[in-house]
């Protein structure tokens, strides 16, 4: 099963971080966050990537070109001009690096990634928030409804696309960034189904899937949420980033589950 990266947004409101790189690129602890993000979902089985790439990505491709080396104790021999790897941090991992315009919207990134994902069932997150979220739970509540969309919901600070549930986990609304106190909002860990290409057509490099498709999803009843109440966290912000390094220093990081 194929788990579908966004990677391509601004990420502004982290300043200098990301005036020098994309914002799935922000390290922390001396890792990208986005290292975090695939490691998690390595740990339940879920290795084969596509990376949807736009500002400054070709950083991210530089990455995983040089995975080993990034990665590796080496011994370099000036004088024969070899390079020897003392240790070998290779993942089992497939990485599809995916072009898909710096300006484009969300809808617009997945769409061109139809072809790639085929007719599969497939995973889809965001390249900037970590979480212990149980990805194989995820999957099966999504096996045993008839929507063709789940997404993880989780209760932060009041600041994201806030959601109206019933009892079974349908949505019977989305609204996307509206503020709220303690509400459930999307917290990005999504499985869907093949038919949510349905919900993106024409022109859709200026839509945001977060807005026009999910609300016509929720609309016609194929939208479920996953209830997470373990960590999560998106790395919005400086202070999130400073919140994040602060928790890996004190060694409470729950988001590292392998």
């Amino acid at each position: 099963m194929k788990t579908v990266i966004f990677a391509g947004g601004l990420g502004s409101r982290l300043g200098e971080e990301t005036a020098l790189k994309p914002k799935p690129m922000v390290e922390i602890g001396g890792k990208p966050i986005i290292w975090y993000i695939m490691k998690h979902y390595a740990k339940y089985g879920f290795e084969d990537f596509v990376i949807l790439l736009g500002y400054k990505g070709s950083m991210i491709k530089d990455y995983f070109l040089n995975y080993s080396l990034y990665n590796s104790n080496i011994l370099v021999d000036l004088e024969s001009g070899t390079n020897t790897f003392l240790t070998n941090q290779e993942e089992n991992w497939k990485v599809t690096l995916l072009d898909t315009g710096e300006k484009t919207m969300t809808a617009g990134r997945l769409k061109q990634a139809k072809d790639i994902i085929g007719n599969e069932t497939f995973m889809m997150t965001y390249g900037d928030g970590v979480s212990d979220i149980n990805l194989d739970e995820l999957l099966n509540f999504h096996k045993g409804h008839n929507g063709c969309i789940s997404l993880s919901s989780v209760q932060p600070e009041g600041k994201w696309g806030a959601l109206e549930e019933e009892k079974d986990g349908l949505i019977t609304k989305f609204s996307e960034k509206v503020k709220g106190d303690g509400s459930w909002i999307n917290g990005g860990f999504f499985v869907c189904d093949n038919e949510i290409f349905d919900y993106i057509q024409g022109q859709s490099n200026d839509v945001m899937f977060e807005s026009e498709p999910l609300e016509k999803l929720a609309k016609d009843k194929q939208l479920y949420a996953y209830r997470h109440s373990g960590f999560w966290k998106c790395m919005d912000t400086l202070k999130d980033k400073n919140d994040l390094e602060s928790m890996l220093e004190s060694n409470s990081s729950p988001w590292i589950t392998w």
